[in-house]
C-alpha cells in the first residue's frame, strides 16, 4: 500500500510500517508483529490514542500498545 492510499492516521508513518510487519520496539527492547495500527481509546485513562500500535510477539503471545513514533522495522534474520 503506497503512502498516498493510506488512511489519514497513518500517512506519516514509514512505508514499513504496517500490519503484518514485524517491527522492533525499543522502548522495551522486543520484537513483535503489528496487529492493527490505528486510533484506539485507552480504556484507564479514558484518553483517545490517534494512531497506536498493537503488537504481539512472533509465534503468539500477549498483545502490547505502543505509539508509532519509536516504532521501527525489525532487522532481518
Amino acid at each position: 500500500m503506497t503512502t498516498a492510499h493510506r488512511p489519514p492516521s497513518h500517512q506519516l508513518l514509514p512505508a514499513s510500517l504496517h500490519e503484518g510487519a514485524r517491527v522492533l520496539d525499543p522502548a522495551k527492547g522486543r520484537e513483535g508483529i503489528a496487529q492493527f495500527i490505528g486510533p484506539w481509546e485507552d480504556p484507564e485513562p479514558r484518553r483517545i490514542v490517534p494512531c497506536a500500535v498493537f503488537m504481539r510477539p512472533e509465534g503468539g503471545g500477549i498483545e502490547w500498545t505502543v505509539p508509532p513514533g519509536p516504532v521501527r522495522e525489525a532487522e532481518t534474520r
